[in-house]
């Protein structure tokens, strides 16, 4: 016996229904829009059959669907451009040459329009991408993923740590039908935006924020560093500008490099010297400076200065540093830190000078506001100074033939006594006596530059604030053959590594082999995209991308004797990546995509699997691919998403790549994003995944 509530509920649905069976017979008119309309209502009467409920989601669906792509077909039918338009006014993001592609698959009459219906395939096509349809269904019943079913999903699939309001949360945002909304259900519309949504993002939210502890000393972290900042191409020759450091700043940059020389009319430039690179004002970058220095961070900035001017030109650097940048310009110690570094917490909004410095912080303190015009220190130096960029070694020859080949195209008549003043430059003997202006040294307080004499020597003889350089080849060769010492060294100073001086293309090592080690400032040429810069860029998205990092434990920590070249018996996370599919990747020629997914981290970590290829497709490959990884130091780890296309002959084709710390990655169903080789988004270009890794 029926009853009377399921009585009342079975009368409701009829009524609807009925209601549905008006309005077809309403629109037997025949306009295409009211053609289209009755079509869908008699498809629904006809489909109906799986159930009463299953029908009205349907009816609820499509009457959403038509009210938001009505009025554009109230003229009849529409072009490719109006096509990618209605597309982004649903919220679907599409890329142009796509659009172009399924619209002439779908445009059956070749004549570059479409109806409704077309329309309405072309919509499929985009948004109702089978991998997420088919997750969908599982989780969901009569087309509709109800409440309870959400939160499922969430703690099955998603591991997200559930709140009572999440999933009411997540429904209220991404469902946009109405009525769904207010049953607490979500659509298969509400849940495709929710899967390409930031929620869904491979990164995790937390890792979006600053979170780590940032009040350690500045030695425990590593600081986002860059080389020769003011170039923007070569080394040798080519243009200095100040989009150099207002490019890197935006990226998060915090210790910016610049090389001063004496300039004419007693204004001190900024270039490579003894090179055919252009020059800039020394003060006009740091206005730039001043300006986009705290842009992207509030954290600090250094600025290691590369000092080869007279004692007059370096009083009017300091002149200038005092005057532009004003109160943000650490000029004096902190009180609550006199003998040991700083936190970035307690430098908040500064900038910190690094350059040579004469005599100790507390004789700095004790001239604070004297006169120092004039005041002149000497002092003797080895002339191979690591800080030099180790430019006097390069091979005499080469430099010649390499001036003379990247200026051929230039009618340069100093060319000549350029050549001879480097080369001269280099025959310099070892030891030099260096004048440094009292006003420039005594602006540097927690940063002095100090030549790198060995570990041994440090440990006996440097002092807290005393910072290191090490060039790329030397400081391999050390974190190769003694990594332990290395580490030491790093737990206690800062250490800057920079490119070797044969690298006149501006050309990078990779940096992970300096970070295994404990190195803050590993130096890269910023402008020059490729592996290198990928792992700089996907390594400081953490944090909030504020450009300093905590570093793990196992390089704070002197008694866990870690060496990366020496595993102990750690525990080793095991990493599981199912490669699902790809949508929208950038189209070639041949579109034959294949994924690589690399490691890199310690060199027992370091490692690259790939999947299969998928013949002309790159609107939405398919590979459903499972690796697995064995990591034994995830907290060193990146992972490198990397998509290519398949070269009959040669290199693959560089498609686009991810890279981001594994411990920033989150679990489960997750898009993401491609960036270009010069580091710009490719959206929608995207890959699925499924990850699972045990933390």
């Amino acid at each position: 016996m029926t009853c009377p509530n399921q009585r009342r509920a079975v009368l409701c649905e009829q009524s609807k229904i009925e209601l549905v069976q008006r309005k077809h017979e309403m629109y037997k008119v025949k306009s295409p829009y009211q053609m289209f309309i009755g079509t869908i209502c008699g498809q629904l009467i006809a489909e109906h059959s799986e159930s009463t409920l299953t029908f009205l989601n349907l009816y609820f669906l499509h009457t959403w669907f038509l009210s938001v792509i009505q009025e554009d077909f109230r003229a009849g039918k529409i072009s490719v451009e109006k096509t990618a338009k209605l597309l982004e006014k649903l919220n679907i993001r599409c890329d142009g040459n796509h659009v172009k592609y399924v619209f002439k698959e779908n445009d059956i009459h070749r004549n570059g329009k479409i109806t409704i219906e077309e329309f309405r395939g072309i919509y499929r096509n985009f948004a109702y991408r089978e991998e997420v349809v088919e997750i969908f269904k599982t989780y969901s019943s009569n087309r509709k993923m109800s409440e309870q079913n959400l939160i499922k999903f969430l703690k099955q699939e998603q591991y997200v740590e559930m709140s009572d309001t999440i999933a009411s949360e997540i429904i209220q945002k991404y469902e946009p039908i109405e009525e769904v909304k207010r049953q607490h259900q979500m659509t298969i519309e509400g849940f495709i935006r929710y899967m390409n949504s930031d929620d869904c993002l491979l990164f995790k939210k937390d890792c979006t924020h600053v979170y780590h502890d940032m009040t350690r000393p500045l030695n425990d972290y590593f600081i986002s560093s860059s080389h020769n900042t003011y170039l923007i191409s070569g080394q040798l020759i080519g243009p200095s500008d100040l989009w150099g450091y207002a490019s890197a700043l935006v990226k998060g940059c915090r210790c910016l490099e610049i090389d001063c020389w004496d300039g004419s009319q007693n204004e001190p430039v900024v270039y490579h010297g003894h090179t055919l690179t252009s020059k800039i004002l020394f003060k006009t970058v740091i206005q730039v400076i001043n300006k986009y220095a705290f842009m992207a961070s509030d954290y600090p900035v250094v600025l290691s200065l590369e000092n080869h001017c007279s004692p007059q030109q370096q009083e009017i650097m300091a002149n200038n540093l005092q005057s532009i940048l004003g109160d943000t310009l650490l000029s004096d110690i902190l009180e609550k830190f006199p003998d040991e570094l700083p936190s970035p917490e307690a430098l908040k909004f500064k900038i910190l000078v690094k350059n040579k410095k004469i005599g100790t912080i507390k004789e700095t303190i004790e001239r604070l506001g004297r006169d120092k015009h004039g005041q002149i220190l000497e002092c003797e130096e080895e002339e191979d100074d690591e800080e030099d960029d180790g430019i006097e070694d390069y091979p005499k020859e080469h430099i010649n033939s390499l001036i003379v080949k990247e200026s051929k195209e230039k009618e340069v008549e100093e060319k000549p006594s350029i050549i001879k003043h480097f080369i001269s430059y280099s025959k310099k003997k070892k030891i030099r006596k260096v004048k440094i202006a009292l006003e420039l040294s005594d602006l540097v307080i927690y940063t002095k530059a100090e030549k790198f004499k060995g570990f041994h020597h440090a440990q006996l003889y440097q002092k807290f604030n005393e910072n290191n350089s090490i060039g790329e080849l030397l400081a391999r060769k050390l974190s190769k053959q003694k990594a332990r010492e290395f580490i030491s060294h790093t737990n206690n100073f800062i250490t800057r590594i920079y490119p070797k001086a044969s690298r006149t293309d501006s050309s990078n090592y990779i940096p992970q082999e300096f970070w295994n080690v404990g190195c803050q400032m590993v130096a890269l040429n910023f402008q020059t995209p490729g592996l290198p810069m990928d792992l700089q860029n996907g390594k400081f998205l953490d944090n909030g991308g504020c450009g300093y990092l905590l570093k793990p434990e196992i390089l704070r920590n002197p008694k866990l004797n870690f060496s990366p070249n020496e595993l102990k018996e750690y525990n080793p996370t095991i990493l599981s990546i199912r490669l699902i599919s790809g949508f929208q990747l950038p189209p070639t020629n041949r579109n034959d995509p294949l994924v690589l997914i690399e490691i890199h981290g310690i060199p027992d970590d370091q490692t690259k699997q790939q999947t299969h290829v998928v013949r002309k497709n790159a609107f939405s490959p398919r590979w459903n691919e499972t690796f697995t990884f064995t990591v034994h130091a995830p907290e060193m780890a990146l992972v490198r998403f990397v998509a290519e296309n398949q070269a009959t002959i040669g290199s693959n084709e560089f498609l686009g790549q991810y890279t981001l710390p594994l411990l920033c990655m989150d679990k489960g169903y997750r898009t993401i994003p491609l960036f270009s080789k010069t580091g710009d988004n490719l959206d929608p270009a995207s890959l699925f995944v499924y990850v699972w890794y045990h933390e």
